[in-house]
């Protein structure tokens, strides 16, 4: 059985140094996670990479840029979100049948990221974008960024959001007073990602986001990032958001949900009950989750769900929600 993982990270040098410009490796612990083994599998996009697909038994990665991306970065982007991209068209090019890719986009400049969005859709076959939470100080409902949203929509393609680290305030707030090292992991992979991703996804929620763009999908790691888990207290929020729909119609009508490496059946079976086994997809987190000895393909061959729905997570959910991208 095909198996894809779509939420599978790179790096370049480029963009490294653009964070390290803008003073991010001082400001975000997320960009020192990148060193090490996690350094050189994070900027290789070949030999090693593909053969650690092969070792955990995956056949395809849907290739995307770690966090924070371009989300902090001015000067420059949107050239360097091409570059990117285009980089990422030839790694395609050279392995067709093992990458496929979400478009790295300039977002500060959010008129010149939708341009760079339908670039990638239509002239190199990529499957969507992947955003990751604020951009500046402006989260992902600001009417600033709604042209990246509207493109979305028109180009009916995915939207995978990934976490990214809270803001300063909030970690000051809720994340600091330990040593340096754990305010660091706290904030980040720990725990304050993931509310923040989830968060994001909320706060589109509650602005109508999925009212003006009802077919807008998208797509969530670690099994929802927390708002999975809290659906029937976001419930309580329908009698005074005025959405046209109840929360819980836009879970299960608007958005998808991944693994990220984490491989717990309890958590695909609270994610399947809420979304519906055909919004279930599968990912790695690579190189992040990576683990010796086969994982992805032992989690797959043991997850409990029927050869039907096993399918559709390990494949074909993913090939249906993109196969109506427009060329």
């Amino acid at each position: 059985m095909k198996l894809i993982g779509i939420e599978e990270h790179f790096l370049t040098p480029e963009v490294r140094a653009a964070w390290r410009a803008a003073g991010l490796d001082a400001l975000d612990p997320s960009v020192g996670h990148q060193s090490g083994v996690i350094e050189r599998r994070i900027m290789d996009i070949a030999s090693e990479r593909l053969a650690l697909m092969d070792e955990t038994g995956l056949d395809v990665q849907v290739l995307s840029m770690t966090t924070p991306a371009l989300h902090e970065v001015t000067e420059g982007s949107v050239d360097m979100a091409r570059r990117v991209n285009d980089g990422v068209a030839e790694a395609i090019a050279r392995h067709p049948d093992r990458f496929q890719a979400f478009a790295t986009l300039p977002v500060t400049e959010p008129e010149a990221a939708a341009r760079e969005l339908e670039r990638c859709v239509a002239t190199l076959g990529f499957k969507g974008t992947m955003l990751h939470g604020r951009v500046g100080a402006r989260n992902l409902d600001h009417p600033d960024l709604r042209p990246i949203f509207e493109t979305v929509a028109r180009l009916r393609v995915p939207v995978m959001l990934h976490p990214r680290t809270p803001s300063q305030a909030v970690r000051d707030a809720y994340y600091s007073g330990f040593s340096a090292e754990v305010d660091g992991a706290f904030a980040t992979f720990g725990l304050g990602w993931h509310y923040d991703a989830g968060i994001q996804f909320v706060r589109l929620v509650l602005a109508g986001t999925f009212d003006r763009f009802p077919d807008l999908q998208l797509i969530l790691g670690h099994w929802g990032e927390v708002v999975l888990f809290y659906a029937e207290r976001l419930a309580a929020m329908d009698r005074v958001a005025g959405l046209e729909q109840p929360i819980e119609a836009y879970l299960r009508r608007n958005l998808y949900v991944t693994s990220s490496g984490i491989f717990l059946p309890h958590y695909l079976e609270r994610a399947m009950a809420l979304v519906g086994p055909e919004r279930l997809l599968f990912s790695t987190d690579y190189p992040y989750q990576y683990r010796e000895g086969g994982d992805a393909r032992r989690f797959l061959d043991s997850c409990g769900l029927e050869e039907k729905e096993k399918a559709g997570f390990a494949y074909r959910n993913w090939e249906r929600l993109t196969g109506s991208l427009l060329r």
